[in-house]
């Protein structure tokens, strides 16, 4: 076999599709490898560039083959796109990935320590576990909608009420659907204490990294969001500088401009939406804090916040904050420095 410069990998569960080339660009490798050879397969290959796709097991495989002494790129698969000359099938995709992992402007995905891949595994599985305890909170409401009975909004509330309504013996809920909200009710507290000890688990994480711990002190960002930028974000420096890791996040605006003539309009919504979402609520958190203080006529707040709300709405003001949290965010991971409130 000749010198393999460059391999396409198609990453799957149990087969495998290997395509590489040589100095050329000549192929001589086009062949299909079960997952229990694919290490060892690697293993007796000289060093070469090898890109894949970032999908499921993919910063697994990327640390395989790296031990191994290969260069392995990952990239995000609508990048790859564009490199599917025919129909989509394993072994067009693997020939599309060795194409595009050689382009000089070609953006590779961070790969992520098992470290972090737990600390995100946490939030979406609290993720999950709240969506779970929303859903059946709903359906509880609805069921004691039917029977004219409105609980309010929040979780204690509806708890608080949910009891009263089960030892009312005077509304209009028969005993066969006050059997069933008790079974309902049971779930829902088992969920309510699955996600406090995940809360558990990431204030404990929390406390034992000292990045997260420089994070949480940007007004608007706590332990959650603290967490999830580490464990998602392991080297600031990859970015070239704030803008861009909000870019990332999909916190800049989207772009129609053509002809010289430049057309903004809302923001891009790319890269990873749990982050973006962490944000925003957290800017929204601040911003509520102060047009609190503003009702009230108390001194302090953003200068800067307090001058969009008087010219944008609160929404547009939430995105524009958490833009800015994000800049700051990569100043504190890039340079190592600590937030700093300048007085005004």
């Amino acid at each position: 076999m000749k010198q393999i410069s460059v391999i396409g990998l198609d990453l799957a569960k149990n087969v495998f599709h290997v395509h590489g080339i040589d100095r050329n660009g000549v192929i001589v490798l086009d062949r299909q490898i079960k997952r229990n050879n694919l290490r060892s397969f690697f293993a007796q290959l000289k060093p070469c560039l090898v890109g894949m796709e970032a999908c499921g097991s993919s910063h697994y495989w990327h640390r395989q083959l790296t031990q191994c002494g290969h260069d392995v790129r990952m990239m995000t698969p609508v990048f790859v796109k564009p490199y599917l000359k025919s129909n989509k099938n394993d072994r067009n995709d693997a020939e599309a990935i060795c194409e595009a992992v050689q382009r000089p402007s070609m953006r590779f995905v961070s790969p992520k320590t098992p470290e972090q891949q737990s600390v995100m595994h946490l939030h979406h599985g609290r993720k999950l576990l709240v969506e779970h305890r929303v859903a059946l909170s709903n359906h509880m409401r609805g069921i004691l909608s039917e029977y004219g009975i409105v609980i309010p909004l929040g979780n204690k509330a509806f708890e608080n009420h949910l009891v009263d309504a089960l030892e009312d013996g005077e509304n209009e809920l028969p005993m066969l659907t006050r059997h069933l909200l008790a079974e309902l009710k049971a779930e829902f507290k088992l969920l309510q204490s699955r996600i406090n000890r995940l809360d558990q688990l990431l204030k404990q994480w929390h406390s034992q990294d000292e990045r997260s711990q420089r994070l949480e002190t940007i007004p608007g960002i706590g332990v959650q969001t603290a967490t999830a930028l580490v464990g998602t974000i392991d080297q600031a420096q990859d970015f070239k500088n704030g803008r861009h890791l909000s870019a990332y996040l999909g916190l800049v605006p989207r772009q129609a401009s053509s002809g010289g003539k430049e057309r903004l309009f809302g923001i891009s919504k790319r890269g990873d939406r749990y982050l973006r979402k962490l944000l925003i609520h957290g800017a929204k958190a601040v911003i509520f804090h102060i047009r609190r203080r503003l009702k009230l006529g108390l001194p302090g707040g953003n200068p800067w916040v307090k001058q969009l709300l008087l010219r944008c709405h609160p929404n547009e003001v939430a995105v524009a904050l958490a833009n800015k949290m994000a800049r700051i965010v990569w100043v504190l991971l890039a340079r190592n420095e600590t937030y700093r409130v300048i007085e005004h």
